[in-house]
């Protein structure tokens, strides 16, 4: 299918459907990665969905892209751009928006899988716009509370449901962080399975299909 000139360039894999409006998923790579990356779980995931994964709008050199900076400082350690994070969340849902009314998406039956900074970005998308997204694949991750609008926690969340999981020997993003997340959504209600692996920063095959059965039984 061939893609329109949207504010964040994008492949696309089109639904199965042709009676209704289908279902959407939005992938959302990692740091230094590219739109190429999680697509390559496309073919496997349930065909009805429309699968549309975005590339992240700055450019790391000498190839990649990332959501945000990272930065690396002697005196600070490692830090992340907020700044440019909240920019980038405002960036995916606008382009959600124009996606669902460009492709002809069912914009009530939207879908978020994210892996590392792209799960950070998951995460605040959702949690921002709630009334906008409906289940995440939150993959290898963490909530990041800098970068979520300042009402979040006035929201209604009855309509989300978040699949979260995390390598236990992942030495990019400590799996404490991740644990963090099952607290934090029961705190807002909100319905969630988490999972760990024995993993690093990566998707062993069991992930995949734990996280394909309970997308398949959502959507």
């Amino acid at each position: 299918m061939t893609t329109a000139p949207l504010s964040l360039e994008h492949i696309i894999k089109p639904s199965s459907l042709t009676d209704k409006k289908p279902p959407v998923l939005f992938m959302l790579h990692g740091y230094g990665s590219n739109e190429e990356d999680l697509f390559s779980f496309a073919p496997e995931l349930p065909e009805e969905l429309c699968i549309i994964a975005m590339r992240a709008p700055y450019i790391l050199q000498p190839y990649g892209y990332a959501w945000y900076a990272i930065n690396f400082d002697a005196e600070k350690g490692k830090w992340s751009d907020d700044d440019q994070a909240i920019e980038s969340r405002e960036k995916i849902i606008n382009f959600i928006d124009e996606a669902c009314s460009t492709y002809g998406l069912d914009d009530q039956n939207v879908n978020l899988l994210g892996f590392s900074q792209g799960t950070i970005l998951s995460y605040a998308v959702a949690l921002s716009y709630p009334e906008k997204i409906k289940n995440i694949i939150a993959l290898s991750g963490y909530i990041n509370e800098k970068i979520l609008r300042n009402s979040y926690a006035e929201s209604n969340f009855e309509n989300l449901n978040f699949y979260c999981s995390h390598g236990d020997m992942d030495q990019v993003i400590p799996v404490e962080w991740a644990r963090k997340a099952p607290n934090f959504l029961k705190t807002l209600g909100i319905e969630h399975v988490y999972e760990e692996f024995p993993a690093g920063h990566g998707v062993l095959p069991q992930n995949f299909h734990s996280f394909k059965k309970w997308i398949s039984n959502k959507i």
